[in-house]
C-alpha cells in the first residue's frame, strides 16, 4: 500500500480523499492554489504545497508543478479526484515515467474514452448498444449535413472531446444544424482545444442512467449498480439516486452485464462509470467516465462499499476484494448538489464570505463539504459547496429524509440553489419517479416565479 498520497484537487473531493487515506493509514499531501491556502483540505492534510496562483491553468491544471510537488514531498501516488486532471492521459503517463502511481485507469484507457467517437466505436465493437450516430469526427458543416440526411432528425451535435454540455446543440432540421455547427465548433475548440464534432440521434424523454464498475489488474470486472442522473440543468447533474426508479430488475441486470463486458473488452482497470440513455426497454451507450464520479456517495450508501478506498487499493495492485455475487444492494440513496448559484440571475455562479453554514444531521444523513463558517469561496472554480446524501429503507423514506435535510441546511453569505432543490424535490413528477433528462426544462418555467426566486417555506406549504 502507498505511504503518502498527493491530492491534486480541491474542495469537497479533496477532503473526501484525505479522510479515506487517514483511515487507511496513508499520509496525505494536498497540492493547492494560492486561493485555497486557507481551505479545509489544507487544514486536514498532513502536508500542503502551493502549486501556483488562483487561475486553474497555473495551478490545478499545471502538470509540471503537480508532479514536482509529489516528488519534493516524496509522495508515491497522486490522486486526481474528479474534474481538473482526473481524465488527463498525459499526467498518467508522466506519473508512470517518474515512478509515481496515478490513482486511476491506465493512460491508454483514459485517452480512448476522452475521444467520444473512439469510445463509441470501441463499445460498439464490444457489443454495447450505442445511440445511432456518426462513426467519425466531423470537421465542417457539409459533412454534418450529409450525415444528417442518413440519420434523420432530430439530432444532437456533440464535441468529440467534450463534456459538461459544452459544444452540445440540438438540431431539428437542416437549417438549425447549419446554424448550430459553427457555434458548437468554436465552443469545442475554445474549451477542449479540439473542434471536432459528431452527431447522435436525439432521443426524446430519455433517462440518464449510469453504471458504476470496478476492475482490477487481473481482468476481474464487477458492477456496483446504477445511478439515476436525469435531473439536470444545462447538462449538469443536480440530483442523483440509486437504484433508478425507472428500471426493472431484468433491465438493471442486463445493463450491469453489458457495462462489465464493455470495460473488460479493453482491459480497463480501476473505477469507472459507463453512462447510458434509457428509452423504455432500450438503452444506449453515452460515454465512459474514467474516474471517480461526483455522485459516488449514493453507490456507497446502498452497497456499503467505500469507493475511494477501493480505488486506492486497486491502484496499489490489490485484487478486487469481492466477486459480483458478493455485491448486494440495500435501501435507497439520494444526493443533492448544493451550489453557490443565484437563481435570480439565471443560476450565475456566486462567490463570497460564508457567514453561516449549518448542515443537516440525524440518522442516515451524510454531508460531503469543504465549507465552514468564515470560509471565503473563491470565484475561480466550480460552484459546488456541498453534497447532501441520505439513505432510506425505500425511496419514499429517502425522499422524506432528503426534504428534511435540505430544509435544515442554511448557508448565508452567498446565493445558493437550496430553494430550487426543495422545489424539485416537492414536484409530483419527481415524487413519482417520473423524471427524464427534459424534466427540469419542462417543469421549471411553470413553477419558478418570474424573478427566479423560490421559497422553501412556500414549497413546504404545497
Amino acid at each position: 500500500m502507498f505511504k503518502k498520497v498527493l491530492i491534486a484537487n480541491r474542495g469537497e473531493i479533496a477532503v473526501r480523499i484525505i479522510r479515506a487515506c487517514k483511515e487507511l493509514g496513508i499520509r496525505t499531501v494536498i497540492a493547492h492554489s494560492e486561493a485555497d491556502r486557507d481551505s479545509l483540505g489544507v487544514l486536514l492534510a498532513d502536508e500542503s504545497v502551493c502549486i501556483g496562483p488562483p487561475a486553474s491553468d497555473r495551478s490545478y491544471l499545471n502538470i509540471p508543478n503537480i508532479v514536482s510537488a509529489a516528488q519534493i514531498t516524496r509522495a508515491d501516488a497522486i490522486h486526481p479526484g474528479y474534474g481538473f486532471l482526473a481524465e488527463n492521459a498525459y499526467l498518467a503517463e508522466v506519473c508512470h515515467e517518474v515512478g509515481i502511481t496515478f490513482i486511476g485507469p491506465r493512460p491508454a484507457s483514459i485517452r480512448a474514452f476522452s475521444d467520444k467517437v473512439i469510445a463509441r466505436n470501441l463499445m460498439k465493437a464490444a457489443g454495447v448498444p450505442v445511440v445511432p450516430g456518426t462513426d467519425e469526427s466531423l470537421t465542417n458543416v457539409d459533412q454534418a449535413l450529409s450525415a444528417a440526411r442518413e440519420l434523420g432528425f432530430p439530432l444532437m451535435l456533440k464535441a468529440v472531446a467534450g463534456g459538461g454540455g459544452r459544444g452540445m446543440r440540438s438540431a431539428h432540421d437542416v437549417d438549425e444544424l447549419a446554424r448550430a455547427f459553427p457555434v458548437a465548433q468554436v465552443e469545442a475548440q475554445s474549451h477542449f482545444g479540439n473542434g471536432g464534432l459528431y452527431l447522435e440521434r436525439l432521443i426524446k424523454r430519455a433517462h440518464h442512467v449510469e453504471v458504476q464498475i470496478a476492475a482490477d489488474r487481473r481482468g476481474h470486472v464487477v458492477h456496483l449498480g446504477e445511478r439515476e442522473c436525469s435531473v439536470q440543468r444545462r447538462h449538469q447533474k443536480l440530483i442523483e439516486e440509486s437504484p433508478s426508479p425507472t428500471l426493472d430488475d431484468a433491465l438493471r441486470a442486463e445493463m450491469g452485464r453489458v457495462a462489465c463486458a464493455g470495460a473488460a473488452s479493453i482491459g480497463y482497470e480501476n473505477l469507472g462509470t459507463i453512462e447510458f440513455l434509457v428509452e423504455k426497454a432500450n438503452f444506449y451507450f453515452l460515454e465512459m467516465n474514467a474516474r471517480l464520479q461526483v455522485e459516488h456517495p449514493v453507490t456507497e450508501l446502498v452497497t456499503s462499499i467505500d469507493l475511494v478506498k477501493l480505488q486506492i487499493g486497486l491502484a496499489a495492485g490489490k485484487p478486487l476484494p469481492f466477486k459480483q455475487q458478493d455485491v448486494t444492494w440495500r435501501g435507497h440513496a439520494i444526493e443533492c448538489r448544493v451550489t453557490s448559484e443565484d437563481p435570480a440571475r439565471g443560476f450565475a455562479p456566486d462567490a463570497g464570505h460564508i457567514h453561516t453554514a449549518h448542515f443537516p444531521g440525524g440518522p442516515w444523513v451524510r454531508v460531503d463539504t469543504h465549507v465552514f463558517p468564515g470560509y471565503t469561496t473563491p470565484p475561480y472554480y466550480d460552484s459546488l459547496l456541498a453534497k447532501i446524501i441520505v439513505w432510506g429503507r425505500d425511496r419514499k423514506e429517502a425522499l422524506a429524509r432528503m426534504r428534511r435535510a435540505v430544509e435544515e441546511t442554511h448557508i448565508d453569505g452567498v446565493h445558493t440553489n437550496l430553494d430550487y432543490l426543495a422545489l424539485v424535490l416537492s414536484h409530483p413528477r419527481f415524487e413519482a419517479g417520473d423524471v427524464d433528462v427534459e424534466f427540469v426544462g419542462a417543469t421549471s418555467a411553470g413553477t419558478t416565479p418570474p424573478d427566479g426566486s423560490v421559497s422553501r417555506a412556500a414549497t413546504r406549504a404545497r
